[in-house]
């Protein structure tokens, strides 16, 4: 049933409305007392409903919940660690139906080509699982076979996901937070790159080529004669999860040295490569005996391309130089901000922001301060339509996990002092196509600003006292402005009543009605004028008219 076309798409789409109600139904019990426990419990049980249907119906169920995992700039925390470990929950499919995909793809007999494989799955995954055999030729090789059906499966589950962000734009406010359509475009882009093997294997021919040299780290060979958008051929890569501590105690590895080297080839990806590694979780970097970094699974691959790249580093240096303005104009560059974004107040939330995270030693801040400060960063950014390409998420996402392994290896690991030369290359290299950027410069503002610590709070109360009142301000210039507003129209109502009465009156003689019906129309009208005429005024002076 769960292969049905009509059956997913009403499924997924009346689970969806009903999210939609319960959450509405509960802001608006909630509208003068929000209680944050049953907020988050409500939260919850969603996110389990969400996971339970994602393991019954498979499909896109599974990879969108990987991907809006990456997404805490559209669901709630509460919600993504829910669902975190949605695609480890798998169940797999039978060997006949691999065998008949291996057979079709390869229009032979499969044990033409291999031998000796394992009819047991060694990971099932939601897009395809993967097994253990050998050529014929005798390399011992990793088949990676895609779900039957998938493809049709998903496909019907993109018209249930069209549908749904349909209703959200139509009837919640998500159309005013999100770009909806462009989120669309991005998971579709991203889960329908990873049903085509040819294109990870383009990926994986790429790391391969750029690890080629690099001593202590291994990408898997692949066998493209055998390969196809159905079955990728990889070499088999024996070791450890990276984050086996014991096998890496068994086999004397240093822990420290290993996070390390990890960083650093995991930063090179980042930083000078364009390309990296998108899913970059423990079973996908393993760990040889002899200490060897193997990369695997590149179905999940980012690039930031080259004017992206210009746009970060504007980013990093008006960070650096303070330059605010520069900052918000990069991240309207790299699609963070949509068109209808105040940068002002963006920039506003991006200045205390650094000031208390960059020059404020937060150990000196009590804790009510600090909680104080980012309850009104977070009410500024919370106002703004701001959104995370998916190009950045998975970036985001990325760096997040590498973090978690680099710390499970090495808990006093100091990422700063370890990336420090990496990132400092990266940057001397960025900055010397352009003369308007000392690198030398950058660095030293940049330490100087981690070190310094100049009456921070004073100025961060400053910022927050001068938003206070421009809030105010805008709040009395938008009540002046309904005023007037109503004022056009009710006089605009009364004018129109008059012109009728007062036709009315002279068709039928009536003398009291001609009286009232001109004096109405009159005032009516002078309403109307001086109303346009304050209208008038106030826009000039907003733009800056003196004449106005």
């Amino acid at each position: 049933m769960k292969f049905n076309s009509l059956y997913r798409i009403t499924l997924i789409v009346w689970m969806s409305i009903k999210f939609f109600l319960q959450l509405e139904r509960f802001r608006r019990k909630s509208k003068h007392s929000w209680d944050q426990e049953q907020w988050k419990a409500l939260l919850k049980k969603q996110a389990k409903e969400y996971k339970e249907k994602a393991i019954r119906l498979e499909g896109l169920l599974v990879k969108l919940g990987q991907f809006l995992s990456t997404r805490a700039d559209i669901l709630p925390k509460v919600f993504l660690e829910e669902i975190e470990d949605l695609v480890d929950r798998v169940p797999s499919f039978p060997w006949e139906k691999a065998k008949r995909i291996l057979e079709d793809e390869w229009a032979s007999d499969y044990e033409d080509v291999i031998k000796n494989i394992s009819e047991r799955p060694i990971a099932s995954a939601s897009i395809g699982q993967v097994y253990r055999a050998h050529l014929l030729s005798g390399e011992e090789v990793a088949l990676k076979i895609r779900r039957p059906s998938i493809r049709k499966i998903i496909r019907a589950d993109f018209k249930a996901l069209r549908i749904v962000f349909w209703l959200m734009d139509t009837f919640t406010s998500y159309g005013n937070q999100l770009d909806l359509a462009r989120l669309y475009e991005e998971i579709r882009h991203v889960i329908e790159d990873e049903l085509d093997f040819k294109k990870e294997l383009k990926n994986g021919l790429h790391f391969q080529e750029r690890y080629k040299d690099n001593q202590g780290y291994r990408i898997p060979g692949y066998f493209p004669e055998w390969s196809t958008k159905k079955v990728l051929v990889m070499e088999w890569m024996e070791g450890a999860r990276i984050t086996n501590l014991s096998y890496i105690d068994e086999n004397d590895i240093d822990r420290q040295g290993l996070a390390r080297k990890l960083l650093e080839g995991y930063l090179e990806q980042l930083l000078q490569e364009g390309y990296f590694h998108a899913d970059p979780h423990s079973g996908n970097i393993l760990i040889q005996h002899d200490g060897t970094i193997v990369f695997i699974d590149f179905g999940m691959v980012g690039h930031i391309e080259a004017h992206d790249a210009l746009s970060i580093r504007k980013l990093i240096t008006g960070i650096v130089l303070s330059q605010y303005r520069d900052v918000t104009d990069a991240l309207e560059e790299l699609r963070f901000l949509l068109p209808n974004s105040d940068k002002r107040q963006v920039e506003k939330a991006i200045q205390t922001l650094v000031t208390l995270f960059v020059e404020q030693d937060l150990t000196m801040m009590d804790e009510d301060t600090a909680e104080q400060v980012l309850r009104e960063v977070q009410k500024l950014v919370n106002k703004q339509p701001i959104q995370l390409p998916s190009e950045f998420a998975f970036l985001g996402r990325a760096i997040s996990t590498i973090v978690g392994i680099l710390y499970t290896l090495d808990p006093e690991i100091n990422l700063i002092e370890e990336g420090k030369p990496i990132v400092q290359e990266w940057i001397n290299r960025e900055e010397s196509s352009d003369k308007r950027y000392d690198p030398t410069k950058v660095l030293r503002q940049l330490y100087a600003r981690f070190t310094s610590f100049e009456n921070p709070l004073e100025r961060l109360s400053n910022e927050l006292d001068q938003h206070r009142i421009w809030e105010e301000t805008v709040k009395r210039k938008e009540s002046h402005a309904r005023s007037l507003l109503w004022n056009k129209h009710y006089s605009f109502c009364f004018l129109v009543i008059s012109v009728i009465g007062f036709f009315v009156s002279l068709s039928l003689k009536l003398p009291d009605l001609f009286l009232a019906t001109s004096i109405t129309g009159g005032i009516s009208l002078l309403l109307l004028i001086v109303s346009n005429t304050v209208e008038k005024r106030v826009w000039h002076k907003r733009r800056g008219d003196p004449n106005g």
